[in-house]
């Protein structure tokens, strides 16, 4: 044994054959790989770079997608349309709504100055039938036919007087049943031509008449007032209340149109129509 076998080496170990030659074979891969990339950048660097760009595919899911947003915004116009033509219409409503207002107020004003004006007219006709009344039955004239008691003068106007001087007119007309003038008359007939001259249209029958107006009291007559005999609804004769106690009727065929008294023919009750 060698007398420094003890003493370790400063020497660097060797590498061993199979080490080197391994490092030496990657060394020379990776060159390769350096200088193939080297290569591949010149080729590319003369070379134009294009690029694809894969556009995705319509899925089912992606097209009901779509469906559903274009449903959407056609409901959200349809929506909006349908609003616009409401609000149109509220507003062309509430305009004919504000017109026709304006007209029936106009319509009411008119109607009530029309009744007005009516009632007005209707309250200077009874002071007028009023007075025609009184002066008729203050003026008298000697009787004729079976009339014990004096006959009232009609005065020349007036809607009372009118029918009063109608009625006189007519004495010693025919009384035939179902005539209607000018020179022959039944009851009904006669009293119905006199109220036309006031302008009162009366029914054509007795029946009727005795229904017209207002009720009232044989106590309480005034000249003008309707006479019938019978139920009301039913009467069976009329006749015109003149004053003084007398009414003017076509009385039968013996005596015809004539002035009687109701002393001696009391009427069952009268109507009131001027």
């Amino acid at each position: 044994m060698s007398h420094t076998a003890h003493i370790p080496s400063h020497r660097k170990p060797r590498r061993s054959a199979t080490k080197v030659a391994l490092r030496a074979g990657v060394a020379g891969g990776v060159l390769s790989t350096l200088a193939v990339a080297a290569a591949a950048g010149t080729a590319n660097a003369a070379e134009p770079v294009s690029e694809t760009i894969e556009m995705p595919t319509l899925t089912t899911d992606l097209s009901a997608q779509i469906a559903q947003s274009a449903d959407a915004t056609q409901q959200a116009a349809d929506t909006y349309e349908s609003r616009a033509e409401r609000d149109a219409a509220a507003s062309k409503a509430a305009k004919q709504a504000k017109e026709d207002l304006a007209k029936a107020e106009k319509k009411a004003e008119a109607e009530r100055k029309a009744a007005a004006a009516a009632k007005k007219k209707a309250e200077q006709e009874r002071a007028s039938r009023s007075t025609e009344r009184t002066t008729l039955s203050t003026q008298s004239a000697p009787g004729s036919g079976s009339s014990t008691a004096s006959d009232s003068v009609a005065p020349a106007s007036g809607s009372v007087g009118a029918v009063i001087g109608f009625l006189k007119a007519q004495l010693g007309d025919a009384y035939v049943m179902g005539a209607s003038g000018p020179n022959a008359w039944d009851c009904s007939s006669l009293v119905q031509a006199a109220f036309k001259q006031a302008g009162v249209d009366l029914p054509r029958v007795s029946q009727d008449q005795s229904t017209m107006g207002t009720e009232v009291g044989t106590s309480n007559l005034q000249v003008g007032d309707i006479l019938y005999w019978g139920g009301k609804g039913s009467a069976y004769h009329v006749g015109v209340y003149i004053g003084n106690g007398q009414y003017l009727d076509a009385a039968n065929p013996s005596k015809g149109v004539v002035i009687q008294d109701l002393s001696g023919y009391p009427a069952s009750g009268a109507v009131r129509v001027l």
